[in-house]
């Protein structure tokens, strides 16, 4: 009996997820500073309360978008019959640039950045930093993905495609894994490597505001946002946010509060700060 979207997707995810959590404890990148049952009891409880928001909001999700569309005929691929090979390929790779210019909405807009920092306020950066996602922020994220979907016609399967890799691609890109400098070198040109997103996990502001990719590292360099490496070296750097510095601060309640009552800082891209050897934290 073939499997369904669901249980091909767990089992990628539970997969990826032991992969890459035995890697951090074989050949971590970077020794741990706070509490880790702590931390992933807190991510972990989020990843929980997103799967059961998007299954009470949503009867189908971005997969069952793309069923509807084929069956009414929806969007340009259905419109345009253009070879499968061409419209599954365009369909990822289309995808993940709207998820790199999400991201950077998110940024860039001081409302959203708020529901953002969620992500941004882990103290340390793991394999669970890569789920951790505020509630509002995964409605926001599903919503524009099966609008896109919708409006293309997009293949089912470029769609499964998609999501089980973005969902994987966040877990090791999030990793606490070394990689030998060469190879990660050579991957930067295929995949967002964890020493690339890590970047984007510092306390300095300009290089929050950098290295925005997910899934694939084109984006990043097209529109100038790449970041190549943190001022302060990577087992020198500081992961987090400025205004939350310690593990009382950040608790899984609190994390679920922190777009409405949490201090926003200066992170958003209305105030890129300035160059990392002059910033000082905030």
């Amino acid at each position: 009996m073939p499997w369904s979207e669901s249980q091909i997707r767990i089992f990628c995810f539970l997969s990826i997820m032991a992969v890459i959590a035995v890697w951090e404890l074989m050949a971590p990148r970077r020794q741990l500073t706070v509490s880790k049952r702590d931390r992933w009891l807190n991510n972990l409880g989020i990843v929980v309360i997103d799967s059961l928001l998007v299954k009470i909001l949503f009867s189908t999700a971005a997969v069952g978008v793309a069923i509807a569309a084929r069956n009414h005929g929806w969007g340009v691929f259905n419109v345009f019959r253009l070879p499968e090979w061409f419209s599954i390929v365009v369909s990822v790779l289309f995808l993940d640039l709207i998820i790199y210019l999400q991201h950077v909405m998110v940024h860039a807009v001081p409302l959203l950045w708020r529901v953002h920092m969620v992500h941004h306020a882990d103290l340390d950066y793991d394999v669970t930093t890569g789920l951790r996602f505020h509630p509002i922020e995964i409605v926001l994220s599903m919503v524009i993905k099966m609008v896109v979907v919708a409006g293309l016609g997009m293949p089912v399967l470029s769609v499964l495609i998609f999501e089980v890799t973005l969902n994987g691609t966040s877990m090791f890109n999030h990793g606490n894994i070394y990689l030998p400098e060469k190879l990660d070198r050579y991957l930067r040109f295929l995949v967002v490597t964890p020493d690339m997103h890590r970047v984007h996990h510092s306390v300095i502001i300009r290089e929050t505001n950098s290295n925005f990719g997910f899934n694939f590292p084109w984006w990043d360099r097209i529109f100038g946002t790449y970041r190549p490496l943190p001022v302060a070296g990577h087992k020198g750097m500081t992961i987090g946010l400025s205004q939350f510095r310690h593990a009382e601060q950040i608790t899984l309640i609190r994390l679920l509060l922190l777009p409405f009552v949490g201090n926003a800082g200066r992170y958003s891209l209305k105030y890129v700060g300035k160059d990392p050897e002059h910033e000082k934290l905030q």
